[in-house]
């Protein structure tokens, strides 16, 4: 039986982050500042320069900013951060250690 964690053809390898296609593709896309679309998403220039620049994540709460000010979808971008996450988490895994469960025979518990 296989498990979910060993179908790894479905797996992006490294997914952007969801603040660096923002960044381009619609921030720069309309020739607008940092401080100009802090103004018009109503956010502090510092927590947005933080989004763009790939050191915070997207909230949910910037993503439906981002719907409501540009029109790019808010279900796109979390799942954008969503791949970004697990691609991130996926890289440490070897540093996680956890076995895998074995649950014992019925009736043959030590």
């Amino acid at each position: 039986m296989k498990t979910i964690t060993e179908n790894k053809n479905m797996r992006t390898l490294r997914p952007v982050h969801p603040g660096l296609f923002l960044k381009s593709e619609i921030i720069e896309a309309h020739e607008l500042s940092v401080t100009e679309a802090a103004k018009i998403l109503h956010v502090a220039r510092p927590t947005l320069s933080s989004l763009l620049n790939a050191k915070a994540d997207l909230s949910g709460d910037m993503a439906l900013r981002f719907e409501k000010a540009f029109g790019v979808d808010m279900e796109t971008l979390m799942r954008m951060q969503n791949s970004y996450d697990i691609a991130h988490t996926r890289s440490r895994a070897a540093k996680i250690r956890v076995e895998r469960y074995q649950p014992h025979p019925a009736g043959l518990i030590p």
